[in-house]
């Protein structure tokens, strides 16, 4: 089983920006889950770039999807449409609680073409988000 994991806008800057997203860095978070979901392959994505996005997206050839396109997940059409034609298992997952959060953070487009969201966990997230894929794949 392979699992795409889509980190957007600002996630590479993890550990040295906000105290809100704690002080892990992307790669950190990247070798905490790959020890965590050992009999899973995961791949990374990273990007800053909307269109990059899309294209991980649209060429997205594992069993399911994880995506956290930051701030492009409350403003990006063209990310949701492209996450919708995907026929995988699709998890979005926030760091923080983006319900807790500005009020403009408080509905995510990319969320809605997924089946589902998970906000408000930090890395705990990510893990809860392998496992529902792994139960749903089984």
């Amino acid at each position: 089983m392979k699992i795409l994991v889509i980190s957007g806008a600002n996630l590479n800057k993890l550990g040295k920006r906000e105290a809100i997203y704690g002080t892990m860095t992307l790669e950190e978070l990247q070798d905490e889950l790959v020890a965590y979901a050992s009999d899973v392959k995961l791949e990374f994505f990273t990007s800053n770039h909307e269109g990059e996005i899309v294209d991980a997206v649209q060429n997205c050839d594992a069993d399911a999807l994880i995506i956290n396109a930051g701030g492009y997940s409350h403003t990006s059409v063209a990310i949701a449409d492209a996450v919708a034609m995907l026929a995988v298992p699709k998890i979005e997952v926030h760091l923080t609680n983006i319900m807790a959060r500005e009020e403009y953070r408080h509905f995510s487009v990319v969320g809605s073409a997924c089946d589902g969201v998970i906000a408000g966990l930090g890395i705990d997230g990510y893990k809860a988000a392998i496992d529902i894929i792994k139960r749903r794949l089984k």
